[in-house]
């Protein structure tokens, strides 16, 4: 897109919404001629997380016709990390340090900090090994499925919770959008994570559904207790443990069910 047209009101061209999202999620080089709507781009989160797990998935079944799948998905995981610029890995480990602080003050301060612990990089890395060793453990098939579903659901979760938690006390990017965020395009989102779910691995999106709405529930209520609401930190962590839990959930399906579409 070389030339791309000056972004359409918040009444137009929903498409523009799907821009701003990329633009955000991604390491994709789009150049908007202003900054998008962050609110109105938060519906699209879960499309642009069905584009990133099918590319992810890609990889994945690409390389599993040439390496072992632990090297395979070792490849398509970090192939994922790059696209996004590990984007809601370092939400996870931001929020992991910060609940090493004593009170929420203190704790919201830390979520401030650029840098990384102890804490955050355990959690990272966590992330990454658990992800790895799911894919790994399934076949090119259903971890094509299950990563589209994956991270779209993660990233539904975390619009899930940008719609009912309420925000840190504090001012920041996640906690202003969600103070922004309307009730009609959080479910806007959630109904679209679903809907691409449902499609991708049929019924199996009922338990993929619930572990991410689990995860999202306890990290909401952990943050809610420990840093007095919810920041866009936290809300890279909801979509981290959402991710990691639908994974985990898809090697047990794959051990007795088929894949609707396999």
């Amino acid at each position: 897109m070389n030339a791309p047209r000056p972004p359409a009101p918040a009444s137009g061209l929903p498409a523009w919404g799907l821009l701003g999202a990329i633009q955000f999620l991604t390491r994709i080089p789009l150049r908007l001629r202003s900054a998008p709507d962050l609110a109105g781009a938060v519906p699209w989160f879960p499309v642009v997380g069905a584009m990133v797990g099918a590319a992810v998935g890609g990889v994945a079944v690409a390389m599993m016709e040439l390496v072992p799948p632990l090297v395979a998905a070792a490849v398509a995981v970090l192939f994922g990390v790059a696209v996004t610029g590990a984007f809601h890995e370092d939400g996870l480990a931001d929020t992991a340090d910060a609940m090493g602080g004593w009170s929420p003050e203190q704790r919201r301060e830390i979520l401030k900090d650029s840098r990384h612990g102890s804490y955050g990089v355990a959690a990272m890395c966590g992330s990454i090994v658990v992800r790895v060793a799911c894919v790994a453990a399934l076949g090119p098939a259903v971890a094509f499925a299950s990563l589209v579903a994956a991270h779209t659901l993660g990233r539904g979760a975390a619009v899930a919770v940008m719609g009912v938690a309420p925000p840190v006390p504090t001012e920041g990017l996640g906690a202003d959008s969600s103070r922004a965020l309307s009730p009609r395009r959080a479910a806007v989102g959630v109904t679209a994570a679903m809907v691409i779910a449902a499609l991708s691995v049929g019924w199996w999106m009922v338990p993929f559904m619930a572990a991410a709405a689990c995860g999202s529930v306890v990290v909401a209520i952990m943050a809610r207790r420990a840093f007095g609401g919810v920041s866009g930190d936290i809300l890279g962590a909801v979509e981290q443990v959402g991710e990691c839990l639908v994974l985990i959930v898809a090697t047990g399906l794959t051990l007795r069910h088929p894949l609707w579409w396999a």
